[in-house]
């Protein structure tokens, strides 16, 4: 299911992509709060991207390029994964091009998934765990509504420490 905003498209995410989401995770400041470091090859971008794919075919997951309508520029990339349809949920997350930050892109591209979310999928309830520090993304989803639901304390593994994660929630 292509999405589509103001400014931007987001399309189902192709085995292609794996070039421009390469750059963004190979980028130390973008992958400064994900659960693990940047990455430094370009196969194990691919091999993610394709198995992103997978699951998005099986119905799985959807996972979507966001490029910007008018020249197409890659800005980053959302999902819907830990879809669950017996309870009507799902996670959601996000990641945005450092060239591209603090110009409402990503902002635009989640208020249309969360809308996909609900009126198309009939999802009732979506997440998103953040790691603590993340100020950008906590407030990013504090604007659409959602709210802090928790803290995750030690949750993720990364550079040999343990870090905690904010779990947010909003019920559609």
């Amino acid at each position: 299911m292509i999405l589509e905003t103001r400014r931007l498209t987001l399309r189902p995410l192709e085995a292609a992509d794996a070039r421009d989401i390469y750059a963004l995770m190979s980028d130390r400041d973008v992958m400064a709060y994900w659960d693990v470091a940047e990455v430094t090859d370009p196969a194990l971008v691919q091999a993610l991207t394709d198995a992103q794919v997978a699951r998005a075919r099986k119905g799985e997951a959807f996972y979507w390029s966001m490029r910007r309508r008018e020249d197409g520029a890659f800005v980053g990339c959302c999902d819907l994964s830990e879809l669950d349809r017996w309870h009507h949920r799902a996670e959601i997350g996000f990641m945005i091009g450092r060239t591209w930050w603090g110009d409402g892109y990503a902002h635009e591209a989640v208020q249309a998934v969360v809308a996909h979310a609900a009126q198309a999928l009939r999802l009732q309830r979506l997440s998103a765990r953040v790691h603590a520090g993340n100020i950008r993304s906590v407030r990013l989803l504090e604007r659409i509504g959602f709210r802090q639901e928790g803290l995750l304390r030690g949750y993720v593994q990364r550079d040999g420490e343990r870090r905690d994660c904010m779990l947010f929630g909003l019920l559609l």
